[in-house]
């Protein structure tokens, strides 16, 4: 049978020095200097029996190869079938992920040309590339071409959505929007649109004339990469 003390390979946080504890770190150092295990150990709080930590930060960055960025696409329940992350854990963790998610956007959107397919791809690109089903968002603008905000219509199987005309537009008939962009992620990585993706997307177009908002482009998130209708004459 193997010891406690051999299954508990990383000491304690309280039995670390003050000056190596993540916490006092973090004050005296800024977040910046501490690392995404120290991160995320302050996220989780507490150990539990056997495993400290700084261990389960470890055991959750572990998870998969692509480390913490797979902490974006991580459902509560995914993160809480690792054991010692109870769901109150995983929902911090989750918080966590979505806040630092949505600061980037944020900035990304100060700076954003809303006639450039490349501002609007980056705009969406750290949310959709990772996501494991597909998901389709239109992006709301108004008559100044100046954005109103994002919204979610449909979230599909992972490799299909469900567009419905009428979710696509409540939001920017509700708001007033002049004109919209639809942005949608291939799961598989590959932005290249389907003829499924390109009959939706006529008909969509086609809807908004009639309502008079007007179908800007529509983009394909892939992994690192997109397509733009309107860039490629596809609309």
């Amino acid at each position: 049978m193997v010891s406690n003390e051999r299954k508990r390979i990383m000491p304690r946080i309280k039995e670390l020095p003050c000056s190596e504890r993540p916490r006092e770190r973090l004050i005296s150092l800024g977040a910046g200097a501490l690392s995404n295990q120290e991160l995320l150990a302050l996220l989780i709080g507490s150990g539990v029996k056997g495993e400290s930590a700084m261990a389960l930060a470890l055991k959750v960055l572990g998870c998969t190869e692509e480390g913490i960025v797979w902490l974006q696409a991580a459902s509560v329940e995914e993160l809480s079938r690792i054991m010692g992350i109870g769901d109150a854990t995983a929902c911090r963790i989750s918080a966590a992920a979505e806040l630092g998610k949505r600061m980037s956007e944020s900035r990304t959107a100060q700076h954003i040309r809303f006639d450039s397919p490349d501002d609007i791809a980056s705009l969406f690109m750290e949310d959709l590339r990772y996501a494991k089903n597909e998901l389709f968002k239109t992006l709301l603008l108004n008559v100044r071409g100046e954005m109103m905000g994002r919204e979610i219509v449909s979230m599909g199987s992972i490799n299909s959505s469900i567009v419905d005309a009428r979710e696509v537009f409540r939001p920017a008939v509700k708001r007033g929007a002049a004109s919209i962009v639809l942005v949608h992620n291939h799961p598989s990585g590959n932005p290249a649109p389907s003829p499924q993706d390109i009959e939706v997307t006529k008909g969509l177009v086609e809807a908004g004339d009639v309502l008079g908002i007007k179908v800007l482009d529509h983009l394909i998130i892939g992994d690192g990469c997109f397509t733009s209708f309107r860039r490629n004459n596809l609309m």
